[in-house]
């Protein structure tokens, strides 16, 4: 009797310390970069309008947090980030990439900095791995420690106008007087927490570094006020409505950075992989309108005569502006034309080119 060979076992979905609290609150859960994530609760589009009218939160504790510290600390990371870490200050944070030896990005990331000669680092869920090997190897030299807590934290992400207002009740701290990019220790409904000013919906926001054993808590507690649960759907809408690039998408190892308009992101120092990252980019992003077909990821864009100039990297119908968007990488010779075509099984359909961003909050 011929026996059929079994199939692989399906890999383990690993799960964040909210997972409980997502199957309580009713989320359809999806597998995502390894993780068992929420993509929606009640619905996508009344997650992405309580956003950006009043307040949701997501759960991203599958982000990675990387702790820096050691007398060569600055050093190290000024070698292998592309922005200026030196114009950090104690409680400030800022955007940065991690660039490749030979192109791309190995990552784009948040630095923290938490006290001279100490940083965190929030990296990509599905880079954790990948960015750890990276400095690890590249760490070699410095007088430096790093440290992989990304078990240890849960990480919320609470964003919206009324986000402020919301919380103030429940912590120690004057939420309203904090800056944008500030990074600080507060209590919020009792638990010692980092909070920063920091979001990725284009609106005003959170983000709750918590104790991964009280995140559940905090969650139900959050929830109770009136804080809506958003998923892993509204959060992309959000952010590409935002015109944020995502990791894997608008930004990868081999995609040129500054095909993005984030050149403030590299600043004139030296640093790792920097003759690959000032060179041109072959190609632009661009922000595309469409009437009523949604596109999505990898769909062909052409130029008018009918060649082929360029592929979609994200899109989606926009829940504020009521039509579909996208994201896409043009050739850069074509970038600037003012109309396209998407392709969408089989047939074409017009694109008029826009300025990033889509929606720019108040």
């Amino acid at each position: 009797m011929t026996q059929t060979p079994s199939s692989p076992p399906e890999p383990t979905l690993k799960r964040t310390p909210l997972h409980a609290a997502h199957l309580r609150a009713g989320a359809r859960m999806v597998p995502f970069g390894g993780w068992d994530m929420p993509v929606q609760y009640a619905g996508l589009k009344a997650e992405h309008d309580a956003v950006r009218t009043s307040a949701g939160v997501f759960d991203v504790s599958h982000m990675g947090e990387f702790r820096v510290t050691g007398p060569g600390a600055l050093a190290f990371l000024q070698g292998v980030t592309t922005n200026d870490v030196s114009k950090l200050r104690p409680g400030r944070a800022h955007y940065n990439w991690l660039p490749g030896e030979a192109g791309g990005l190995i990552d784009d990331i948040y630095i923290y900095m938490v006290a001279e000669g100490e940083y965190l680092l929030v990296v990509n869920a599905g880079n954790i791995d990948k960015d750890w090997a990276h400095l690890e190897r590249h760490a070699a030299g410095h007088d430096v420690t790093l440290s992989n807590e990304s078990e240890k934290w849960a990480l919320l992400a609470v964003q919206g106008p009324k986000t402020a207002e919301l919380l103030q009740p429940f912590s120690d701290t004057d939420l309203a007087a904090k800056k944008k990019n500030a990074y600080f220790a507060a209590r919020l409904f009792g638990f010692d927490v980092m909070l920063a000013r920091t979001g990725y919906t284009g609106e005003d926001g959170f983000e709750v570094f918590v104790d991964a054993s009280e995140a559940e808590t905090l969650w139900d507690k959050l929830l109770a006020i009136g804080i809506t649960p958003a998923g892993l759907g509204a959060r992309d809408t959000l952010r590409l409505e935002a015109g944020f690039p995502l990791y894997g998408h608008e930004f990868s190892d081999t995609i040129h950075p500054l095909s993005s308009s984030y050149s403030w992101v590299v600043k004139d120092k030296e640093h790792l992989g920097r003759a690959h990252i000032t060179a041109a980019p072959p190609q632009r992003l661009i922000g595309l309108k469409l009437e009523r077909v949604p596109v999505r990821e990898g769909y062909p864009v052409y130029a008018d005569g009918g060649v082929q100039v360029g592929t979609i990297t994200s899109g989606s119908s926009s829940p504020t502006l009521g039509h579909p968007i996208a994201m896409a990488l043009i050739d850069a010779a074509h970038a600037g034309a003012d109309t396209f075509e998407v392709e969408v099984r089989g047939k074409r359909h017009p694109a008029v080119r826009v300025g990033l961003p889509f929606y720019r909050g108040a």
